[in-house]
């Protein structure tokens, strides 16, 4: 039972309520404070309640029920963070899972079982994983009264599936013996008998719904790629959650690139035939392909029978059978017979990546004004009230907030366009924001919709444009930019006056908190407030090719061009940004990056500069961040937990700080605390260990190019100084607020309790492209 602070007031005698009110309602004001104190008490004594059961407990007491059952939080894994601050509580809940104290007293009683393994890895680390005991794959000679014919056996050199397995989570080859143990330092070892291999899958399976395929018209009008882009990605497989917790985990259940081998079904031996296995294709599973023929209007799913897994490197080494469509899922390539194109091709199907990033299919809180108008927008079959484009729903905005208004009322000035769907907008788009107006343009909750921005005038640029008067706002939320950079521009000289100003600023006043940007915007007569960028790509190089190259690696993604706007950039993977702030030079422009990769394509290109590759006129603030490539900028206020693969160059020094970040040498910073590598370590060395050192503590990544599925994540061979760098003693850089090492840590301490007396477990990173 819930109570509201009017409720003591309500209970009283009509006639005392009718006294007060004559009054002027004293006693109603003080029953009202002793009513918000009573309702606080309330929710204090069901919330004590709630917290006698796991389910239900507040975060803090999680790590005091798991005392009662003799969980014992790791030290290895680093001090708990601050229980008021939600990075703190985010740490505290890897450090001490609820589904792990949960489960506790079922672990102990499976203890020493393969199983409970994978559990562990999944309830402590969420990571899919799958255990492998090495000691069945040692070749061996059988005891013939006790045979084993299902372990490994000699390698059969063509049997082409086994080959893709070997040395992975589903390796069924037999193995000579080796010496090493899993937990060496030095050199870890698999294949021996009390040796173990827990196989973590670290990447996560991310869907792409109803988009459509990416014709790759240099190659043939039947070829086409799953990704909009037109780059080669694996397709992943759609990783489902085995319901029987004694099984180990099959191929279903870890989110793994789709092999070639895997993804065919042998239909007829002779004549060798093959077609898409249920296992992957149709309807609920890991991809599916519709399409639009002739002058049919609706789009049909192709069956699995007439889906022929192929190998298709070479674009045209097999031609496609007539109704029937080649599907390469290790490259994400399909062909369609000739003179059999489709008018369209969508495309259902999961890809690999890290975290949630740069906009995508999974679930993020949508921030805006609570009294927005919302202007919703769907490219195929929009319902009433919605639009096919993002510029008839802009214009109609216009409309309405130009339109007169009668008298008494105010004039709408904040306004959402959402996208619906995941598909591709191909429109030339400019905003011009009136004075103190806030503008989203941002996906619907699990939607990826891409705007692809094409060449369409012949003397001009064609960006994607943005400009405002004085205290307007811009969000741009969960899109994916390609083909062109945002331009951030100041509006047509003689717009805006004083009186604009002043209603700018009352306007910006009353906006919604959770829509204002948190740091300090400088002020232009007459221009942009802020733009703040969310959960959304800005392709580094504007485009990619097919083996994810950029097309135009040094124009820049972002251009501040004369506007004085504060420009926020969370979530998200953007190119290099650029501040043309002309021969003015005024007061410099707040820039901010937060858990979001800048990548200039090149440790050696610019990442943030002007024009001309001098200073940039910015004040920049860079959180958990990876910047690819070298920094120009008039001051920095704060660089904290971030990676600069190029060199930090700033010019006013006297002021703001760089702490636990990554800088290389030839950076200029104002004071550092704790950065890596360590100036003071490095002049103790000799001079001709230097280099080595440096070298040793440059980042290493999986891969350095937008489109793969180890993007920007940290390899295996990095330096502790960076993987354990943060203040917290995460990793440094965009995927800190993963807490990898926390969760490495947590989940080896956990292992070391559950494995069988006399085995060893080793955590082994599978590999997923």
């Amino acid at each position: 039972m819930t109570r509201d602070a009017d409720d003591l007031y309500d209970h009283l005698p009509v006639i005392y309520r009718m006294r007060d009110e004559e009054l002027g309602g004293p006693l109603k004001a003080v029953l009202e404070i002793i009513g918000e104190q009573a309702v606080l008490l309330e929710r204090d004594l069901d919330q004590l309640y709630d917290d006698l059961f796991i389910e239900t407990a507040a975060d803090w007491v999680v790590p005091y029920l798991g005392d009662l059952v003799g969980y014992v939080p790791v030290s290895e894994a680093g001090a708990p963070g601050d229980p008021n601050t939600p990075a703190g509580r985010d740490l505290n809940r890897v450090l001490v899972p609820r589904r792990d104290v949960a489960a506790t007293l079922d672990h102990r009683s499976r203890k020493g079982t393969a199983a409970l393994l994978e559990i562990l890895s999944d309830e402590i680390a969420d990571w899919p994983a799958r255990i492998v005991e090495f000691f069945t794959l040692l070749g061996w000679t059988q005891q013939l009264d006790h045979q084993h014919p299902t372990r490994g056996g000699t390698l059969d050199l063509r049997n082409g599936d086994a080959l893709d397995l070997l040395d992975g989570p589903f390796d069924s080859a037999a193995h000579t013996v080796e010496v090493r143990r899993p937990l060496s330092h030095h050199s870890r070892g698999r294949y021996d008998i009390p040796s173990l291999g827990l196989f973590v899958a670290r990447l996560k399976d991310y869907s792409v719904t109803a988009a459509p395929a990416c014709c790759i018209e240099r190659e043939g009008n039947q070829c086409y790629t799953f990704s909009v882009l037109g780059n080669d990605a694996p397709l992943f497989t759609r990783a489902e959650r085995s319901a029987d917790d004694a099984a180990v985990a099959g191929p279903l259940n870890l989110p793994l690139p789709i092999r070639l081998r895997a993804f065919s079904e042998q239909v007829t031996r002779r004549p060798h035939r093959v077609r898409a296995s249920g296992l992957y294709y149709g309807d609920g599973r890991s991809l599916t392909i519709s399409v639009q023929r002739g002058r049919a209007r609706a789009l049909v799913p192709i069956a699995a029978e007439n889906v022929i897994p192929a190998d298709l490197r070479d674009w045209h080494a097999y031609e496609a059978p007539r109704g029937s469509v080649l599907v390469d899922p290790v490259r994400g390539r399909m062909v369609f017979p000739l003179g059999q194109t489709p008018r369209a091709v969508d495309v259902t199907y999961h890809y690999g990546f890290s975290a949630s990033m740069g906009g995508g299919e999974y679930h993020r809180p949508l921030l805006g004004p609570r009294d927005a108008r919302m202007f919703r927008v769907r490219q195929v079959a929009p319902k009433d009230g919605e639009f096919a484009n993002i510029g008839d729903a802009y214009r109609a905005w216009t409309t309405l907030r130009d339109a007169p208004v009668a008298e008494g009322e105010v004039a709408p000035l904040a306004a959402a366009i959402e996208v619906m769907d995941s598909r591709a907008y191909e429109e030339r788009l400019a905003f011009d924001l009136i004075a103190g107006e806030s503008l989203q343009l941002r996906a619907a909750d699990r939607c990826r919709p891409t705007l692809r921005l094409l060449d369409y005038r012949v003397n001009q640029p064609d960006p994607f444009r943005v400009s405002g008067e004085a205290g307007s706002r811009f969000v741009l939320d969960g899109m994916l930019v390609a083909g062109r950079g945002i331009a951030i521009a100041a509006p047509d000289p003689g717009e805006g006056d004083a009186e604009g100003d002043a209603a700018a600023d009352a306007a910006a006043a009353s906006a919604d908190s959770a829509a204002a940007v948190a740091i300090e915007t400088p002020r232009r007569a007459a221009d942009l407030c802020d733009v703040r960028i969310r959960h959304c790509t800005l392709v580094p190089g504007w485009d990619i090719g097919s083996e994810c190259e950029p097309e135009r690696p040094d124009e820049p993604s972002i251009t501040l061009g004369g506007s004085g706007a504060s420009l926020v950039v969370e979530h998200s993977i953007v190119g290099s940004i650029w501040v043309d702030d002309g021969e003015r030079r005024g007061r410099p422009n707040r820039i901010c990056l937060s858990d979001s990769i800048l990548d200039s394509c090149d440790d050696r290109g610019l990442a943030l500069c002007d024009p001309e590759e001098r200073m940039a006129n910015a004040e920049l603030t860079v959180l958990r961040t990876t910047v690819i490539g070298r920094t120009l900028v008039h001051a920095v206020g704060l660089a904290e937990n971030s990676v600069f693969t190029g060199a930090l160059v700033v010019a006013r020094r006297q002021r703001g700080c760089v702490r636990f970040c990554h800088l290389p040498p030839g950076s200029r910073t104002p004071r550092r605390f704790h950065c890596v590598p360590d100036r003071t370590a490095l002049e103790a060395l000799p001079a001709s260990e230097r280099p080595g050192e440096i070298l040793r503590l440059a980042p290493e990544f999986s891969s350095v190019r937008y489109g793969t599925p180890a993007y920007l994540q940290l390899g295996d061979g990095c330096a502790d100084e960076i993987v354990r760098g943060a203040d917290d003693e995460s990793e440094l850089g965009a995927f800190h607020d993963l807490y990898q090492p926390q969760r490495r840590a947590n989940l080896r301490f956990r292992l070391d309790e559950y494995t069988a007396a006399g085995y060893e477990t080793g955590i082994i990173d599978t590999k997923q492209g």
